[in-house]
């Protein structure tokens, strides 16, 4: 269950709700299902893909949730870092379109999120499918919530038969192995993997060391609030708004099949 904050009023958290719904129709603008994307698209150190819907969304999103709470610290995938943010215990942490890839290819799994930190922990979560109109989210002290409807997490425990997505070599070495997994779907925006996890549709899910905060802090939020969790290898759960952003590879699910997904993943 999230904790309670008065640190994020009721006020703040509609505002994220709208801007993640607007920002969404926003970037349909530049979307073709099935098709190229209409935006530009350019390539980031290291070969990760970055559309100008990118930008324009980033952009729409600092303007409307820095206006919202103008006392938050900002981190977000497409604005360049700063040490400003370290000073404020709460903090928004922001991905405008998870799942780059599939967005400029014209696949649906494609996300926008926006989660709310405070002290390091994720307090509040929005994940928004935008050609699905899929609203996943959790208020501070509220359960997780799929278009205003309660969700839960499946709650399973044993690895056996788990439905699990995740990068392909893990989850061929978990399917080929002892325990026998049931593959679950590729997934390209990280933060979709997880809510799948948060009301049912998967039993668990795995990332690798790649994630970094604006990858899953909002639906990290909305895991919690549908009574599952999300672990390192190290067996903790992650800790954003730090010097640094990346993290360990993760597992989410029940306590008790994350925590055993946790312990394969370091043994690998």
């Amino acid at each position: 269950m999230p904790i309670a904050s008065p640190d994020i009023p009721a006020r703040v958290t509609a505002a994220a709700r709208d801007a993640a719904r607007e920002a969404g129709r926003l970037a349909l603008g530049w979307f073709r299902e099935g098709a190229q994307t209409a935006a530009a698209v350019n390539f980031k150190a290291g070969g990760s893909p970055v559309t100008e819907a990118d930008l324009a969304v980033d952009a729409f999103l600092r303007d409307r949730l820095l206006a919202a709470a103008p006392d938050y610290g900002w981190l977000s995938e497409e604005t360049a870092d700063t040490r400003a943010r370290l000073g404020r215990r709460v903090v928004w942490v922001v991905d405008p379109i998870d799942g780059t890839r599939a967005f400029a290819r014209g696949d649906v799994d494609w996300t926008v999120a926006i989660g709310i930190a405070v002290d390091g922990r994720p307090l509040a979560g929005f994940v928004h499918v935008p050609v699905t109109g899929e609203m996943f989210e959790v208020e501070p002290g509220d359960v997780s919530r799929l278009n205003g409807r309660p969700i839960a997490a499946s709650g399973r425990e044993d690895l056996s038969q788990a439905h699990v997505a995740g990068p392909a070599p893990v989850i061929d070495a978990l399917a080929g192995g002892a325990h026998a997994v049931r593959r679950g779907p590729r997934l390209r925006s990280l933060a979709l993997r997880l809510v799948r996890v948060a009301d049912g549709t998967l039993d668990a899910g795995i990332a690798s060391n790649s994630a970094h905060d604006w990858d899953i802090a909002a639906a990290h939020a909305i895991l919690l609030g549908a009574g599952a969790t999300l672990l390192g290898a190290s067996g903790s759960q992650p800790r954003y708004n730090r010097t640094i952003t990346h993290h360990e590879p993760l597992a989410a699910g029940s306590e008790t099949l994350a925590r055993r997904l946790a312990g394969t993943l370091a043994a690998a």
